[in-house]
């Protein structure tokens, strides 16, 4: 099985939960660039409900630049997302494994930018 994200399951209430996913995520270097609320959009688009379910696109602008210098083509990976997700039994947090998907351009330049910014990810799911 291929090993997608780094992830974490707490406990809490949704709203909370995000704010310090999103708390998290600043402390180490990232801002949100992007942000789908997956629940809205499903109702509005296909007037389905879904549970509370957010995919943050974070980015660390010093390591995009590292990427995008070493490969233009990264741009089609980033931002690296980062999901909350409300399950049965908690939240789910999970940002995704850069090392996994930075991998398969066989740069190893790229790997290493992949493994610095992995660690800062472990760090804000740790945080959560």
């Amino acid at each position: 099985m291929i090993d997608l994200g780094i992830s974490k399951k707490v406990s809490g209430e949704f709203n909370q939960v995000e704010e310090k996913v999103r708390t998290a995520l600043q402390n180490n270097g990232f801002g949100v660039i992007t942000e789908i609320d997956v629940k809205e959009t499903l109702k509005k688009k296909l007037d389905v409900d879904y549970r509370n379910y957010k995919i943050l696109g974070a980015c660390n602008p010093p390591m995009a630049y590292k990427a995008l210098s070493l490969e233009p083509a990264i741009g089609l990976m980033l931002p690296c997302n980062v999901i909350v997700a409300e399950e049965d039994d908690g939240i789910l947090v999970s940002a995704i494994n850069p090392i996994t998907m930075m991998g398969i351009m066989n740069n190893e330049g790229l790997l290493e930018v992949a493994t610095q910014v992995t660690e800062k990810l472990q760090k804000v799911i740790a945080e959560v």
